[in-house]
């Protein structure tokens, strides 16, 4: 009888164990579901504010086509990218926009009149409150992807999410040209 109750015990542990193991792999895996809908949230604002912004420039710069069509075709791939639902294809699309953007804003030197231009400055004001926004998403996400990819990885919860087919989450990473120095010319 008494070995009997010993197995029922260590029975009684090792499901509780499993359970408190695949809620945690849950939670964390809701949080960086919900991280990644921050980002979405403020990728959405960004697509938003881009054809305002391209609006106000375009009377100021209309010689300027081919940075203005990069920046829509950037825009386009990245909204094209979004629906496809493929996280991979997303960051890497999200990446080329937020280069082209800076073409924008370094155009904008280039016409004082522009430059002074109160719709201008209000996008352009908007616009960097977003990439802002963009940024902090992008770190939460990263550190709730982190925390995911610990459990996941890590004995004895990686046993179980094995079984349970949770796998590890990509981090959203800056685009090559982002990590190059940036060249300061007087």
């Amino acid at each position: 009888m008494t070995i009997l109750w010993i197995v029922l015990g260590v029975v009684a542990v090792a499901v509780v164990a499993v359970v408190v193991i695949y809620n945690g792999l849950i939670r964390s895996k809701n949080q960086v579901d919900e991280a990644w809908s921050d980002i979405d949230v403020q990728l959405k604002r960004r697509y938003d504010l881009i054809p305002n912004l391209l609006e106000t420039v375009k009377g100021y710069a209309a010689h300027e086509q081919a940075t203005l069509t990069q920046v829509i075709e950037a825009r386009n791939s990245a909204m094209s990218a979004h629906d496809s639902g493929d996280i991979g294809k997303q960051l890497a699309a999200e990446n080329a926009l937020s280069s082209t953007l800076k073409s924008i804003f370094a155009l904008s030197e280039s016409y004082p009149d522009l430059k002074a231009n109160q719709n201008f400055l209000e996008l352009q004001r908007e616009l960097t409150d977003t990439e802002d926004k963009i940024q902090a998403s992008r770190r939460f996400y990263n550190g709730n992807v982190r925390d995911f990819n610990i459990k996941v990885q890590v004995f004895p919860t990686n046993i179980l999410a094995k079984q349970l087919k949770f796998e590890v989450r990509k981090f959203f990473e800056a685009a090559e040209e982002e990590k190059q120095p940036v060249a300061v010319k007087f």
